[in-house]
C-alpha cells in the first residue's frame, strides 16, 4: 500500500537551514487545488527545485513532510494534490486518512496531472526564480506520472520515482529524453521489478539517460523513516535522489 498519512519520510543525508514553508492553493485550467512548498533557507544558492508528485492519497501529511526534508537540504520543493477537479481543496490543507482516494483516483487524467504539474512548477519557480531547473519526485500513482514526464512536454530537467506502474507510463516511454531514476523496492506486490527494468530499457532504447536502483526485500513505500530495517536503502535513494537534482542545476539550462 502507498504511504500512510502517519508516515513520515527519513531524514537527508544533508542537512541545512529551512526558510519559508507553507501550504497555499494553485489553479489550473480555472481549477483550484492544494498545494505546499518549503525553500531553504538560503533560498538563492539553490541551483535546481523539486515537484513532489504524491501517491494516490493526495497530499497528505508525509507528502508535505517531504517537501521539507528537501528544504533542509537544500533544495526549494512544492508537493501538489491530485483532486481539486474532483474533490475540491483539501480541507485544512491536507487530505487525510478517511479521505475516499477510490473515488477519485479513476477521475484524473494525465492531461490534468500535467496541467497541475505545470503549475507547481510555475509556483515553485516564482519563489526561486525563473528558468529554475526543476526534477519532479514521485511515489506509487506520482511515481509513474514522473516517469511520464520524461517524454513529456512540460519544462522539467529530470524525473524520479517510487513504486511506479509501467502501464501508467504508457506511449511516453517511447519518446523519453530526460535523465530518469526508478528507485524500485524489490518486494513490490503491487508492481513485478521484471516490469520496472523493462520499462527503464524501453526509455534508454528511446534515448533517456535512465538509471535503475532495485531495493532487495524491500516493500512498496519502504522509504519510511519507522521502517529501520530499510536505514540503508532509505539513504541509498536520498542520495540518488540529489545527485539527480544536482545534476540537474549543474545543466545549461542553470
Amino acid at each position: 500500500m502507498c504511504h500512510d498519512p502517519a508516515s513520515r519520510p527519513p531524514a537527508p543525508p544533508r542537512t541545512g537551514a529551512v526558510g519559508d514553508t507553507g501550504q497555499t492553493v494553485l489553479t489550473a485550467d480555472g481549477t483550484r487545488f492544494s498545494a505546499a512548498y518549503a525553500l531553504p533557507a538560503d533560498v538563492g544558492a539553490a541551483t535546481a527545485g523539486v515537484v513532489v508528485l504524491p501517491d494516490i492519497r493526495g497530499l497528505h501529511p508525509y507528502y508535505v513532510a517531504l517537501a521539507e526534508r528537501f528544504a533542509e537540504a537544500g533544495v526549494p520543493a512544492v508537493a501538489l494534490d491530485w483532486f481539486g477537479r474532483t474533490a475540491g481543496t483539501a480541507e485544512g490543507g491536507t487530505r487525510d486518512a478517511d479521505f475516499d482516494w477510490q473515488t477519485h483516483v479513476p477521475q484524473t487524467t494525465p492531461e490534468g496531472v500535467d496541467a497541475d504539474l505545470a503549475a507547481a512548477i510555475a509556483e515553485l519557480r516564482r519563489r526561486t526564480r525563473p528558468g529554475l531547473p526543476v526534477v519532479t519526485v514521485g511515489f506509487c500513482f506520482g511515481g509513474s506520472h514522473s516517469w511520464r514526464q520524461s517524454g513529456g512536454d512540460l519544462d522539467v530537467a529530470a524525473c524520479a520515482g517510487f513504486y511506479g506502474r509501467p502501464a501508467m507510463v504508457g506511449d511516453a516511454a517511447s519518446r523519453a529524453s530526460r535523465p530518469t531514476l526508478l528507485l524500485v523496492a524489490g518486494a513490490d506486490a503491487a508492481t513485478p521489478v521484471e516490469d520496472q527494468l523493462a520499462l527503464a530499457e524501453t526509455m534508454r532504447g528511446a534515448g533517456a539517460d535512465v538509471t535503475t536502483a532495485v531495493y532487495d526485500g524491500a516493500p512498496h513505500s519502504f522509504f519510511d523513516r519507522a521502517a529501520p530495517e530499510w536505514e540503508d536503502a532509505c539513504q541509498d535513494a536520498w542520495r540518488r535522489l540529489l545527485d539527480l537534482v544536482d545534476r540537474a542545476g549543474s545543466g545549461p539550462s542553470s
